[in-house]
């Protein structure tokens, strides 16, 4: 029987007038006591509270906004077909996540791997069930967060990629050393079940509705198949749990390393000796000697083992960063995360110097892979031809995402050092002037249509006009490894040091610069609703005074949003979201 319009009417504006703040804070100070809880070892206070979380209804609507609202997964279905939730049902979703120890299949998809022939198979469960994941995140999250080893980095709030890679450049600055650059085989499709759940050992309750998630089965092409192992990738907890998985790794190598004789090294100093970076199913290991991490290798297999995985034969390499001879393969350095990494030989003038200013006689960099160069200038070009018989604004208007995020993403690296975006700008304008000369049939015709002076710049890839739309250049992103700052191995975004943790998400090098100046004269808050930006909430440039109405894109008239509320400002000044405000999830 179907409702009265009216009470659909009143759902509908009961989620508009859901108090956002209130919930946030309230979630987000039973995160904190967790967090406290699981660091002082209190297992009893530990799940008190988080049976407490889950039950509440904050975290409830939060679970439901992040995947119906925030998640850019929203507009895409499980095996029960629903997706793009109006008000009313997010309402009435709120109220059906209970932990039931049930859970309907995931619907398979298969994605390309990028660089590759080969798919990844995705599995996407129902928006109910990724709802009520994303409650259980939320509590299990900060008990894991007090527990995670410094070395690991994938997947965790408020760490990335250049955080593992400056962690490895920190543990060789001042000394060439073997690394053990490794690849565990199938990772989230191989994970033992059994040795999940014990390694997790949280309440039956909970314990009953992670074991159903994991043996839901799959849907593929309308045929179930069991999942007796792995966990499904496109969950909303299967990241965590991969992280709970294999934690432990750092700790069994350092453990094993303590028990060795190394002279003059005390077991404390043995334990540093050792470097280990992880993240996800990627990991390395450092030390100066070959034997050290040629004993590592079987202690990790026999660990991984363990939990049915085992290393990637294929992507598994032993290595020196500094001497070629060293290396199995005749090549210095390694890949690591789509960074290369190695250490040149210097003479005296451009060497590094150690802590107490002697010359190494070598300089560590960190520059983009060759696959990774390789796949950017393929896309590049694919936008290019994409854009034949487009305008020049359209062209532009694709292109910069592409150049921003790559330059970004190498922000932390020695990039502008060796000159590769330098490199990259000149091939780039190589491709831009083949495109213009296609359209036009003659070079300087092409040039004087097509580029033009700006500021102090007289070659720009830009449109007509008083306000032209112009190519940025990856030259813009220059910098250097040592300007970046590695996050402290025991610090959380749970820990509630939330200057700390904006201050950071200020200084991301993927977040753009109009980003991270808005986001610094608000001091790391939303102009709207008032609380920090966390990492992992979406964040929106929006205008004061909405171009609709006569506003101006200047910066007196910018403020940064979380995209909820951003939504709901929108909602209240009357206008539409402008086509330049973009949303950037961290």
């Amino acid at each position: 029987m179907n409702k009265p319009k009216s009470d659909s009417i009143s759902k509908t504006e009961g989620w508009k007038t859901i108090n956002w703040r209130k919930a946030e804070r309230y979630v987000f100070k039973l995160q904190k006591r967790i967090y406290a809880a699981s660091r002082c070892g209190d297992v009893k206070r530990l799940r008190q509270l988080q049976k407490t979380l889950m039950r509440s209804w904050s975290n409830r609507v939060l679970a439901v906004r992040r995947v119906t609202v925030e998640n850019q997964g929203k507009k895409t279905a499980g095996v029960d077909g629903v997706k793009s939730l109006s008000p009313a049902a997010r309402l009435k979703l709120v109220g059906q996540l209970k932990l039931t120890g049930k859970s309907k299949p995931t619907r398979r998809v298969w994605i390309p791997k990028p660089g590759s022939q080969e798919k990844r198979p995705l599995s996407i469960p129902t928006m109910e069930s990724r709802a009520l994941q994303a409650v259980v995140k939320a509590a299990l999250e900060p008990e894991w967060e007090a527990r995670f080893e410094a070395g690991s980095y994938g997947f965790r709030p408020g760490r990335s990629c250049q955080d593992a890679i400056k962690h490895i450049k920190n543990c060789i600055q001042t000394k060439a050393k073997y690394v053990f650059d490794a690849d565990i085989s199938q990772c989230f499709d191989c994970i033992n079940h059994k040795e999940l759940l014990r390694k997790l050992n949280t309440f039956p309750g909970l314990r009953r509705q992670i074991k159903a998630w994991l043996k839901s089965g799959v849907i593929d092409k309308g045929v179930w198949n069991a999942t007796s192992s792995g966990t499904p990738q496109g969950g909303i907890i299967s990241p965590l749990l991969a992280n709970i998985a294999l934690h432990g790794l750092e700790t069994v190598v350092k453990d094993y390393v303590e028990t060795l004789t190394i002279p003059k090294l005390s077991k404390k100093e043995k334990r540093r000796s050792i470097g280990v970076i992880r993240y996800a199913d990627d990991f390395v290991l450092l030390h100066e000697s070959k034997s050290v991490i040629s004993g590592c290798i079987p202690v990790i297999s026999e660990w991984l083992a363990g939990i049915g995985l085992q290393l990637k034969p294929s992507k598994t390499r032993l290595a020196h960063t500094l001497e070629p001879n060293l290396s199995e393969d005749g090549s210095a350095g390694f890949d690591f995360l789509g960074h290369h990494i190695q250490q040149l030989p210097r003479g005296k003038y451009r060497s590094d110097e150690d802590n107490h200013g002697r010359k190494l006689g070598f300089d560590t960099l960190i520059t983009p892979s060759k696959k990774a160069i390789l796949t950017h200038q393929r896309e590049i070009s694919r936008t290019i031809k994409m854009h034949r018989l487009s305008p020049q604004e359209a062209l532009i208007k694709d292109l910069n995402p592409v150049i921003r995020g790559w330059s970004s993403y190498y922000k932390a690296s020695d990039i502008g050092t060796v000159g590769e975006l330098s490199r990259q700008d000149n091939l780039t304008y190589l491709k831009l002037r083949i495109w213009a000369k296609r359209r036009t049939l003659n070079v300087k015709k092409a040039q004087r249509l097509y580029w033009r002076p700006i500021g102090n710049r007289n070659w720009v890839f830009a449109t007509k006009g008083d306000e032209p739309n112009k190519l940025i250049l990856h030259t813009e992103f220059a910098t250097s490894s040592n300007n970046y700052l590695l996050v402290k191995g025991d610090r959380s975004p749970y820990d509630g040091d939330l200057v700390y943790w904006s201050t950071r998400l200020g200084r991301h090098p993927e977040l753009p610069n109009r980003q991270a100046i808005v986001l610094k004269q608000q001091q790391g808050k939303c102009a709207w609703c008032g609380l920090h930006f966390l990492s992992g909430n979406v964040m929106e440039v929006d205008h004061k005074i909405p171009l609709s109405q006569g506003g101006k894109d200047e910066w007196v008239n910018l403020q940064l949003l979380h995209r909820h509320c951003h939504d709901e400002k929108t909602a209240a000044d009357g206008s539409q979201k402008s086509v330049n405000d973009k949303g950037i999830a961290h």
